[in-house]
């Protein structure tokens, strides 16, 4: 199984950015934590991160080819990206979202993701575990499948 995971714009950032909202974990050490878990599972992981529309478009275009599932946090996109939902759509394989954040306990603008509904489902508030029930999630679905 080969997971990827994509991280929005201003994700770089963790670490530094509003740690009371996202904590002190960097976005290096996220990675390392869910790549080390899904190795546990017997998934090979590969992360990107942009904060570019496009670019993360791309990525999950692209996506079809080598990976069999896809974790993102659109962050900001979130609430914006009609362009990032129709990519989800059309990638043929399960894609979960993930916040770090209770996105449903922040600001109204906050409170609608135009991304979810392409998804298989959306974990948000429970910090950078969230990526590895993310990735555990996808693991039990894929193995259902096979």
């Amino acid at each position: 199984m080969r997971i990827l995971v994509i991280n929005g714009p201003n994700m770089h950032l963790l670490g530094s950015r509003e740690p009371e909202v996202y904590g002190s974990e960097t976005l290096a050490s996220l990675e390392k934590a869910v790549a080390d878990f899904a190795k546990e599972l017997g998934i090979e992981t590969r992360f990107a991160q942009s904060n570019h529309e496009g670019e993360i478009v791309e990525l999950i275009g692209t996506a079809r080819k080598d990976a069999d599932a896809i974790v993102i946090n659109p962050a900001a996109y979130t609430h914006t990206s009609v362009a990032i939902h129709d990519a989800i759509k059309a990638f043929p394989k399960p894609v979960i979202e993930v916040h770090m954040s209770n996105i449903q306990a922040r600001e109204g603008f906050r409170r609608e993701s135009l991304t979810a509904p392409a998804c298989v489902g959306q974990i948000c508030g429970f910090g950078a575990n969230g990526y590895k029930l993310a990735v555990q999630a996808i693991h039990y679905m894929l193995s259902q499948k096979a």
